[in-house]
């Protein structure tokens, strides 16, 4: 490492003062804030990009087909992002691949922000958007691992869980910052001011902000962990290696992405213009009730991973997923049966409260089931096909369903479907603090308190 030597004991030494664990913490959350808010805009600002960038003959319908679809693109460069951004977390650093996922972050911003509609420069438009979407799934891919394995490399042994908790609040952050802009210009703006230049808005504050991000990363510490990692631990670094070694692994964290991707797209992002569409509920009264129910999750979160730390991560995956998937029927049916604000508050607080719950501890136990030389490789590979295929196309699937089926709780079939994978997953992810590939920290019994 650049801001690193190796002693004549063989000990590593750093030339400059090094960053406290608080400061490393809040440089990667906000860093992961930044990041994830680029991504997530597009699908709350989807209904008006469908229109003016996939414009179908006046059907609103494959419009809107059409945007979701161009946002699941996005997600077919995930796996491709995360393995190459994954390796390069793994040989460079973490501080190094985050700093490049920002800058890609920045300029996929200046894309969108400054792309011409389908009226002014015809096809070029769509091919523009698509293009940023690519982009932007390749940066993402590589984020989530990297971001991980950097969180949880710079925990004390005992405080993991919390530590890699910081990842998802982050997320949820993003999500906070996109719904807050959503009903900011949805409340303000009418609706041709909308179309014409107020939904470019969210894209120019990710753009204006990225550059904050890459200052704040600039000056994050390599982990120790990566460091002082043994070259021994990558003798095959090839992906074909990687999956040979790890692939019980790896399809372990996709078992427990599953649940989480699908319900993160179609309950988080996809909610506000979902509940809007289908029961007639305010565009901006429906991002506001999505402000409140993530702020809540996101209060859960770390204090569901600090909890991991004591009682084990399996607990505390399994039982929330299941609580999702009891409810998550009767929410919805409830819902539909008499569609409003406060119905609508009361269903997304319950679910979030499930999702709060099950986030918390599920990063960290991703990361601790590989060897921190392989690990934003590894996470990145099981994460990024989970997303991939679950989470990616999980709006317009969620569109397809609503209008070949006139459900109004098409959502549901999904849910349930992805909820079980995931408690079926759990099943098979060892007891207690969960630690195969780091020998730093063992596992413990269930129940069983840290030393």
């Amino acid at each position: 490492m650049a801001n690193q030597f190796v002693d004549k004991e063989g000990k590593v030494n750093s030339l400059h003062k090094p960053v406290s664990r608080k400061r490393q913490i809040i440089a990667a959350v906000i860093g992961n804030t930044l990041e994830w808010y680029d991504f997530i805009v597009y699908g709350f600002m989807t209904s008006i990009i469908s229109k003016l960038f996939f414009p179908a003959d006046g059907n609103e319908f494959i419009s809107l087909l059409m945007a979701t679809a161009t946002f699941g693109v996005g997600f077919f460069m995930r796996p491709v992002g995360g393995v190459l951004l994954g390796i390069y977390a793994d040989r460079k650093g973490r501080k190094a691949a985050m700093q490049l996922i920002m800058a890609i972050m920045a300029l996929v911003s200046l894309l969108i922000a400054c792309a011409p509609p389908y009226a002014a420069i015809g096809i070029a438009a769509p091919v523009l958007i698509v293009i940023a979407r690519l982009l932007q799934g390749f940066a993402t891919g590589g984020e989530y691992a990297s971001a991980t394995a950097f969180l949880v490399e710079t925990a004390p042994p005992a405080q993991r869980g919390l530590y890699g908790s910081w990842q998802l609040v982050g997320q949820m952050l993003a999500i906070l910052g996109g719904a807050g802009m959503g009903a900011l210009i949805t409340h303000n703006l009418d609706q041709g001011q909308l179309e014409s230049w107020g939904w470019r808005l969210p894209f120019l504050l990710g753009l204006l902000i990225a550059p904050v991000g890459l200052w704040i990363r600039r000056y994050m510490d390599e982990t120790e962990a990566f460091v002082a990692a043994s070259p021994e631990e990558a003798s095959d670094g090839s992906l074909g290696g990687q999956l040979q070694r790890n692939h019980r692994h790896i399809l372990l964290t996709i078992g427990l992405t599953i649940p989480g991707t699908a319900a993160f797209y179609v309950l988080l992002v996809n909610m506000p213009a979902y509940v809007h569409r289908q029961f007639g509920l305010p565009l901006d009264q429906a991002f506001a009730i999505q402000m409140l129910a993530v702020a809540w999750m996101t209060l859960l979160i770390p204090l569901s991973g600090a909890l991991s730390d004591r009682i084990g991560r399996r607990p505390l995956l399994l039982w929330p997923y299941f609580g999702l998937l009891l409810l998550v029927y009767p929410g919805f049916s409830w819902l539909a049966a008499a569609p409003s604000i406060e119905r609508l508050l009361v269903v997304q607080l319950l679910f979030c409260t499930m999702l709060g719950l099950s986030y918390g501890p599920a990063p960290t136990a991703m990361s601790e089931l590989f060897p921190v030389k392989v690990r934003s490789t590894g996470v990145s590979i099981g994460y990024n096909l989970a997303v991939m295929i679950f989470g990616g196309f999980a709006p317009f699937i969620v569109t397809w369903l609503a209008g070949s089926t006139g459900s109004p709780i098409a959502p549901v079939y999904y849910l349930l479907l992805s909820t079980a994978l995931g408690v079926l997953a759990c099943y098979f992810l060892p007891r207690g603090r969960a630690v195969t590939g780091d020998d730093a920290l063992p596992a413990i019994p269930l129940g069983q308190p840290p030393h």
